[in-house]
C-alpha cells in the first residue's frame, strides 16, 4: 500500500510543471485573445456584418464564444491544481522542521492561483463581450432583413 501511495504522490508532483505552463501559456492566450476582440470590435465585426449571412455569422460567433469559455474555466482549475500540489511536500517539510521548504510552496501555490485567475478573468471578460457584440449584430442583422 506505502508503494502506491508512493507512486501516486510522485505521479501527483509531476503534474506540477505542466501545470505552471499550462497557465503561462493561459495568460498569454488570454492577452491575445483580449488583442483579437479589439480587432474584432474595430473592424471584423463590420466585416461579418457586411457578408450579411447569419448563419455564416452565428458559426463565427460560436466558435470565439467556445474559445473565450474554455479560457475563463480551464485557467482557474489548472490554477487550483497547482495551488494543491506543492502545498503537500510543503506541510511535509514542515512536519520535518524546515519552514523555508513551506515558504517556498505556499509561494508557488499563491502564484499559481494568481496566474490561474487572471487568464480565467480574461476569459470571462472577453466572452463576455464577444456575447454582447454578436447579439447585438445578430439582432440588426435579422431586423434589417
Amino acid at each position: 500500500m506505502n508503494h502506491t501511495l508512493s507512486w501516486l504522490h510522485e505521479a501527483v508532483t509531476w503534474l506540477l510543471t505542466p501545470a505552471l505552463l499550462a497557465l503561462v501559456a493561459a495568460c498569454a492566450i488570454a492577452l491575445a485573445e483580449a488583442g483579437l476582440a479589439l480587432g474584432e470590435r474595430l473592424w471584423g465585426l463590420r466585416r461579418l456584418a457586411a457578408m450579411n449571412d447569419v448563419l455564416a455569422v452565428q458559426r463565427v460567433a460560436r466558435h470565439r464564444l467556445e474559445r473565450a469559455d474554455l479560457l475563463a474555466r480551464i485557467p482557474p482549475m489548472l490554477g487550483l491544481m497547482a495551488t494543491i500540489i506543492p502545498l503537500g511536500p510543503g506541510l511535509a517539510a514542515l512536519g520535518q522542521g524546515n519552514p523555508a521548504a513551506l515558504a517556498s510552496a505556499v509561494t508557488v501555490a499563491f502564484d499559481a492561483t494568481v496566474l490561474g485567475l487572471v487568464a480565467g478573468i480574461g476569459g470571462l471578460v472577453v466572452g463576455k463581450l464577444r456575447r454582447r457584440w454578436y447579439e447585438e449584430l445578430l439582432e440588426g442583422m435579422e431586423g434589417a432583413e
